[in-house]
């Protein structure tokens, strides 16, 4: 019984963390300009139509939710941090589109079994700590036959590399925490959904990443914006010649990545996998 309290009072603290972070900076603002298509790509993928009722887990603000509804679907958007929710009401409402925002924890998700017949998720679930839990969250609230959709950065591109760059200046993750960038991985995805889906179809895209000067524009940029970077900048405030080697690493990490002649661009590349529950 003690051993099960501590557990969960240790996730509790971790999902404080977690929606807190998420709080910091303005991901909305870095969504709607850096990735504003990611989303319309994802409902894309799963079809999403007129009538489907559609779960957006890890939603943020709303880059795959506003999409669907648009799309004519009937759209719950769900995430940890409901300070987000904000900005995607606005732009919901400048698209003339309405949508149910729920506060809800991906690894505990308080619908229905078999509720929706989509659920989708665009670079979101993949932050949750416990992929298994995650998955499984996902197929329970869809309905049989339901198509499953995600967008994930993998850890090979741009987005995974830069985690692993910040890693060594932030603390350890808690014990059975997993790395968002899996998420990328088609076999360690396929593994989490085992037999319960079918029809898996997983392709590695790219989006062009251009609004930026030079890697130090970016890397400021994200640096005022995104939430797990600014939180790795705070918790250097009292180490400025650390801080000063992320800034140099996280800068030549995109200067690496630079796939233009004439300017400064980038190819994000991420895992687009989409599936159907058994019936």
């Amino acid at each position: 019984m003690s051993e099960q309290l501590e557990a969960t009072d240790a996730d509790r603290t971790l999902k404080a963390r977690h929606r807190a972070m998420w709080g910091l900076g303005d991901y909305p603002t870095v969504a709607a300009e850096v990735i504003p298509d990611l989303g319309a790509r994802l409902v894309a993928a799963c079809g999403v139509g007129p009538g489907d009722r559609v779960l957006d887990v890890a939603a943020g603000s709303g880059n795959a939710a506003i999409p669907a509804a648009m799309a004519g679907a009937k759209v719950v958007a769900s995430d940890l941090t409901p300070a987000l929710f904000e900005a995607g009401r606005r732009q919901a409402a400048f698209c003339g589109v309405d949508i149910d925002w729920r506060e809800a924890d991906a690894e505990a998700l308080p619908f229905a079994d078999g509720e929706f017949d989509a659920v989708l998720s665009c670079v979101g679930v993949m932050f949750a700590p416990h992929h298994r839990a995650s998955a499984d969250q996902l197929i329970r609230v869809c309905r049989p036959g339901g198509k499953i959709g995600l967008v994930s950065w993998t850890p090979d591109g741009f987005i995974g590399q830069m985690l692993a760059t910040m890693r060594p200046y932030v603390a350890a993750p808690p014990p059975g925490a997993q790395p968002p960038p899996l998420w990328g991985d088609p076999d360690h995805v396929k593994r989490l959904l085992g037999d319960r889906v079918t029809d898996v179809r997983a392709v590695k895209e790219t989006v062009r990443v251009d609004r930026f000067g030079d890697p130090e524009e970016f890397r400021d940029y994200f640096k005022a914006r995104y939430g797990p970077m600014v939180a790795a900048y705070r918790g250097l405030a009292e180490d400025p010649e650390r801080a000063v080697a992320l800034d140099r690493d996280l800068a030549d990490l995109a200067r690496r990545h630079n796939r233009s002649d004439d300017a400064f661009g980038m190819d994000w590349e991420y895992l687009l996998l989409t599936a159907r529950t058994v019936v």
